[in-house]
């Protein structure tokens, strides 16, 4: 057989797939599997520059971004309908005439507000796309008899005001980690000379890893007196941090299905330290997620360390994690992510600093095997980090240069696994099944734990099966309703009116970038399905299985139809990222 291919039953395979040339659809199959996907035609024409085609990377960077602009936002001094008090802004910029902004709204959605159902009152009121159900006949809109206002938040984190304004104005008081950033050079350059002065063929001798004999306080006060002791990152799924896809509606789904650590997209540690709502929002979590981290990103130690300081000192995290894997162009010509694995001087002091924060928060490291396909550094790196105080380690079986294209090193993920002397070591790349994880764990006993990315993207319930160690075949109606549950929390999350539909519905199609590859185990010839291997072309057992399995992008916005409304006029989508790359 050749390699690369995942190969289906004969009586699932198209006739085209079966060497019999392209068959043409028939009546009711209008969602047969489309391989050639629309989103990768128009990448493909937006890449060409003066005649020549540029080297395809890890994003489609010239997609169309739709931006809905049908309706201005209404006042909040309507939101709960007539009768409500007067707007006391004299030069309010949004709508207060509530009919017109009602009958340029959109149609109702459905007769039930997941929002209203659950907590028993919906914020978003009569903007609300699903606003009948929780509005009275004069539409003022209603609280159920199980509110509780005094209810705890279910999500956690985000930025408060007065935080924005400190860090907006530089007040914000960043003396400690400055005095950490000082010691940390300290320690650095007393080993960079003291590697100097060793001769050639003397043992270089132990430089303690932390400071000693700190000024700084690092007694549990204020916020540290009720947290938890120290992570155990020891035989734990973690999930991966995913930029874009690895948000907290998708975060809830993978937890129901028994992640043990979750960990929130990257934020990048500038937009932190000028309080940006939008990169602070990465750092929400949801009350279910008892072990929580937020991984940052930076090229500056400085700014990296203020960056932790704040995230410790005013969010619930139980740890954080520095990104220095990242591939993206943007963020390595820089000198952030994968680039600081050559710039070992700043990310001594990165580790150094933040790692002595705190003793109740873990400073860890995710990195890659190196920079280049055919020079691994990671081995060289690992002791470093451990030694310099980070609490473990992530290592993913590829280099920059390799992406998601080749399969990941897991004979060198264990040959550094086995270098580390206290310091966990987590393993990542290319688990779709629990034969994967039992495979990777035997080829490295030295790994203490495993992280899931594109495996948790293309079949979330992949945790529930490594646990219960066997396989789950869900069926298309199960699979279905599993989006419509992430729709529920998206509408929770980013709210049920029409900004909230339409923010649910783009991460939606970003996940179905992915959903779309996993191939049900009764229609593979040899399973399990392995995350590289590219399927023949097939047809599912059921309408809705062909329509899932589609790699079409307008097949997608389809199935988000079934369970958010039509699309807005002129909407179109393409996927953020390349996940077709097999």
């Amino acid at each position: 057989m050749e390699p690369g291919i995942c190969y289906i039953k004969p009586e699932y395979l198209l006739a085209e797939a079966k060497g019999g040339g392209i068959k043409p659809a028939e009546e009711g199959e209008s969602h047969k599997r489309k391989h050639t996907d629309d989103a990768e035609k128009q990448n493909e024409q937006s890449n060409k520059r003066d005649g020549k085609k540029e080297r395809k990377r890890g994003q489609n960077k010239h997609r169309p971004i739709f931006k809905d602009e049908r309706f201005s936002h209404l006042c909040h001094s309507l939101i709960d309908g007539p009768g409500g008090a007067a707007c006391s802004l004299p030069n309010c910029r949004y709508v207060h005439d509530l009919d017109a902004f009602i009958a340029g709204k959109g149609e109702e959605l459905g007769s039930e507000c997941y929002v209203y159902a659950t907590k028993g009152y919906c914020a978003r009121g009569v903007t609300c796309r699903f606003a009948k159900a929780h509005t009275d006949a004069q539409g003022r809109n209603m609280k159920a008899a199980h509110y509780d206002v005094q209810a705890p938040q279910t999500t956690l984190n985000g930025i408060s005001s007065e935080v924005q304004v400190r860090l907006r104005k530089h007040e914000y008081d960043f003396s400690r980690c400055k005095e950490l950033i000082k010691q940390a050079e300290k320690l650095r350059d007393a080993r960079k000379e003291q590697q100097q002065e060793q001769p050639m063929d003397e043992t270089p001798k132990a430089v303690p890893a932390k400071p000693t004999g700190s000024v700084i306080d690092e007694s549990p006060a204020g916020r540290d007196v009720e947290r938890k002791p120290i992570i155990d990152f020891r035989e734990k799924l973690v999930l991966s941090p995913l930029t874009t896809v690895g948000n907290l509606p998708f975060r809830r789904i993978c937890k129901e299905f028994g992640a043990d650590i979750t960990c929130g997209e990257m934020a990048c540690a500038v937009p932190l330290l000028k309080g940006l709502g939008q990169e602070w929002a990465l750092t929400k979590r949801h009350e279910t997620e008892d072990i929580f981290g937020v991984q940052v990103c930076g090229n500056n130690p400085n700014v990296i360390a203020q960056a932790a300081q704040v995230l410790h000192e005013t969010s619930r995290v139980d740890y954080i994690d520095l990104n220095i894997g990242c591939p993206i162009d943007l963020i390595y010509q820089q000198g952030g992510g994968s680039a600081l694995m050559r710039r070992t001087n700043i990310l001594e002091l990165v580790v150094r600093s933040c790692s002595s924060l705190s003793p109740q928060l873990p400073f860890t490291v995710k990195m890659r095997t190196g920079i280049y396909a055919d020079k691994s550094v990671a081995h060289e790196l690992m002791p470093l980090v451990e030694e310099w105080g980070a609490a473990a380690v992530t290592l993913h079986g590829r280099s920059r240069e390799q992406r998601y294209m080749k399969q990941a090193n897991w004979t060198y993920i264990e040959q550094c696994a086995a270098q580390a002397k206290q310091m966990p070591v987590i393993g990542n790349g290319d688990i779709l099944s629990y034969e994967d994880y039992v495979e990777k764990r035997a080829m490295a006993p030295h790994v203490s734990s495993v992280m899931i990315g594109r495996g948790a993207l293309i079949k979330p319930w992949i945790f529930q099966e490594i646990k219960q160690q066997r396989a789950w075949a869900p069926t298309s109606t199960q699979r279905f309703e599993l989006m419509r549950r992430y729709c529920n929390y998206g509408l929770e999350h980013w709210g049920s009116d029409t900004k909230g539909v339409e923010n649910t519905r783009r991460f939606l199609l970003e996940w179905q970038s992915f959903l779309y590859r996993y191939i049900p185990e009764e229609l593979q010839l040899s399973p399990p399905q392995k995350i590289n291997e590219r399927p023949q072309k097939y047809r599912g057992r059921d309408e809705m299985e062909t329509l899932m399995s589609s790699g079409n992008a307008s097949d997608w916005v389809k199935l988000s139809e079934m369970l958010l409304g039509k699309v807005p006029e002129g909407f179109s989508f393409v996927p953020k990222h390349k996940a077709n790359a097999f």
